[in-house]
């Protein structure tokens, strides 16, 4: 094996894409060590999405003073390559921020919107944003005010909108907003295909883990509702039934209506941005994995993305995983070659989420081991 990639998800609270990223290559080093290894690191959207273009891409990281999400200021980082910089809003309005204070009816992505304005001025002519790991349910509309959307209640005074009080918009502007993003692209990266509002809505489905209770959870729902249909009436598109207009507290819906941006699967934005295509030329192997693979990975995530890709240009795949699932056997005609679980015991996840960096070095150290010997034959 002369050439190989290592592109993983997180194992989920237990091993980060890039840990995955640096056994792994160690790993093959062991085996091969004249193998040229690539390592592309691959996040959500969520936390850690920013460190992982930035140790696929080599990006610069810039720092932006801007809000969290109850106002305070806060230090949120965004990468840069080339025109491109890589936000993501889990730095200014993320879960882990808030701790016991979650109240997604009052908090904001107000920073969220400082940051790209930041970058946008710094001359970057596209803005990738992921959406993941948010606290918010404001649909957006803090962003959109920080880069100068204005929105109005009926009597015609602005404000502030949060998720309590998206059903107080009558109207709204973003004139400003289409100015000053006036030749800048911004794609955010969105792997739910949830809509705005009703039963498989933002808050209906995602409310109640950011702290909201049944009846706060129909207030966001009828807030949405209202501002869905405004949407509707101002830009004559159906914004709040698009796959992904309910992710990150409807912040999809928010980035199409408000940014004039475009929601895109998470692993193909991450594969264009990094060129995997050209860089499966010349490639022996292509390693990858994640937490669980079943059939929930067939739909639009890191290995279903990877393969389709590997599969084009006859590329073979290996999946190791923390286990392996229901349904993953779809994943062989997606054009994995093979899937490993690292478990080397029947054991409880609550005694093997311990031993998971070990048991993923010694199953890399097997799996490498066979390729060794299968060359040397």
């Amino acid at each position: 094996m002369k050439r190989c990639i290592i592109i993983p998800d997180s194992y989920k609270g237990t091993m980060s894409a890039l840990e995955f990223c640096r056994l792994g290559r160690e790993a093959v080093l062991r085996r091969f060590p004249a193998c040229e290894v690539l390592c592309i690191p691959v996040a959500d959207g969520g936390e850690g999405t920013v460190d992982c273009f930035a140790e696929a891409l080599g990006a610069q990281r810039f720092s932006v003073s801007s809000a969290g999400p109850w106002g305070e200021r806060t230090e949120a980082q965004y990468a840069r390559s080339g025109d491109t910089a890589f936000v993501e809003m889990a730095q200014n309005a993320g879960l882990p921020m808030v701790g016991d204070r979650k109240d997604p009816g009052q908090t904001t992505t107000y920073g969220v919107g400082e940051v790209i304005r930041a970058a946008v001025k710094a001359g970057c002519g596209h803005i990738v944003l992921g959406l993941g790991g948010s606290c918010t349910n404001d649909a957006g509309t803090g962003a959109a005010c920080a880069l100068g959307a204005r929105f109005y209640r009926a009597d015609g005074e602005t404000f502030l909108p949060t998720g309590d009080t998206l059903g107080d918009i009558a109207s709204y502007d973003t004139a400003t907003v289409r100015e000053l993003l006036d030749g800048c692209r911004i794609t955010a990266m969105c792997d739910i295909d949830n809509v705005m509002y009703g039963p498989q809505g933002a808050a209906a489905v995602f409310a109640p883990q950011k702290g909201a209770d049944g009846r706060q959870v129909e207030r966001l729902d009828a807030g949405l509702r209202s501002l869905g249909r405004l949407m509707e009436r101002q830009s004559g598109r159906d914004i709040a039934h698009m796959p992904g207009s309910g992710a990150a507290g409807a912040f999809g819906a928010g980035v199409a209506a408000f940014l004039g941006g475009e929601l895109r699967s998470g692993i193909e934005t991450v594969l264009d941005c990094v060129g995997f295509d050209h860089l499966l030329e010349g490639t022996d192997m292509v390693f990858t994995g994640e937490g669980c693979i079943d059939g929930q990975s067939l739909r639009g995530k890191v290995v279903s993305g990877v393969a389709r890709r590997a599969k084009a240009r006859g590329v073979p795949v290996t999946v190791v995983a923390g286990a392996v699932g229901d349904g993953a056997e779809g994943a062989y005609e997606l054009g994995v070659s093979g899937m490993f679980s690292i478990n080397r015991r029947a054991e409880d996840f609550s005694v093997s989420k311990f031993k998971t960096k070990e048991n993923f070095s010694a199953a890399m150290d097997a799996i490498l081991g066979l390729l060794a010997a299968w060359e040397q034959r």
